[in-house]
This record gives C-alpha cells, sequence and structure tokens, in this order.
C-alpha cells in the first residue's frame, strides 16, 4: 500500500516528466531518466573536467584497452540537458579510438539526442569539450602529441 506521500511525489514526478516531454526528445527524456553512463570509473584511464557557460560541471573517465575505449562513465552537477549530452558523448566514445573518438562533435551529440533547445545547445558542446580533455589526458599520459588525434584520416 503506497501512502498518501508516495502518491503525491508520483504524480509530481509524472507531471515533471510530462512538462519535459513538450520541449525535450524522448532520447533526452530517457537518458535524464535513466543516465546509464553515470557514474565514475575506479583507476580510469584517462579523465577529463569540464566547466560550462551555465556553470554546471561534467567529468568524464576513460577506460582503454590500448587505443580503444573500452567503457565511459560520466558524472556531473548539471542540469538535465548536460545529463543526456555527457551520457549521449560516453555511449558514442565506447568502442572508439581515441582519434574516432575525438572527431564526436556538438553537432552529432545533438543529432543523436533529436535536438536541444538553442539555450541548451551549449551543454552538447561542454560533453564535446570534456570527452576530449579525457582524450588528451590518455594520449599525454602515453606521451604521445595531441595533434595526431585531430588529423585527418
Amino acid at each position: 500500500m503506497i501512502s498518501d506521500s508516495d502518491q503525491v511525489m508520483e504524480e509530481m514526478q509524472a507531471s515533471i516528466i510530462e512538462d519535459a516531454r513538450k520541449t525535450y526528445s524522448e532520447q533526452v527524456i530517457q537518458r535524464w531518466i535513466n543516465p546509464r553512463q553515470m557514474g565514475e570509473i575506479r583507476d580510469p584511464q584517462a579523465y577529463g573536467q569540464g566547466v560550462g557557460p551555465c556553470g554546471d560541471t561534467l567529468k568524464i573517465f576513460l577506460k582503454m584497452e590500448g587505443d580503444r575505449i573500452i567503457d565511459a562513465r560520466f558524472l556531473t552537477s548539471g542540469c538535465m540537458t548536460t545529463i543526456a549530452a555527457g551520457c549521449m558523448a560516453c555511449e558514442l566514445a565506447i568502442g572508439k579510438t581515441c582519434k574516432e573518438a575525438f572527431a564526436i562533435g556538438q553537432e552529432l551529440i545533438l543529432e543523436k539526442l533529436g535536438g536541444l533547445p538553442n539555450e541548451s545547445e551549449h551543454c552538447a558542446l561542454l560533453a564535446v569539450n570534456t570527452l576530449r580533455a579525457a582524450l588528451s589526458d590518455y594520449m599525454d599520459k602515453k606521451d604521445q602529441p595531441r595533434k595526431t588525434l585531430s588529423e585527418k584520416k
């Protein structure tokens, strides 16, 4: 049996999600409600941190096998769009080489999220910049020049 306060909380949550669906895609909503890549990796091979123009912070942790990303996780103090963008950046990076992951850009994250309102697009850029900071950290640890990440094939 659920209490009156539990019922009120469930109704409020349902109302908040329904309001969010008026503005955000289902991809954003799902990554906000259930951010599969959220969390910290113990002893990551790479780590990046960024701060967006709105003050949101994002941290990305990478687990590598050779030059391939086998796991990517994030933590944020940010809003739902930062959560969704961080989650998407990690999802897109898993399975890619450093060079392939470095090519992930703001437009790809926005596309895969089904778009964001103009005032929230900076969250996708924050995710990209933080992912690239983690990749640069990895390359620095391997003592390889960063320019190899951004060279064209």
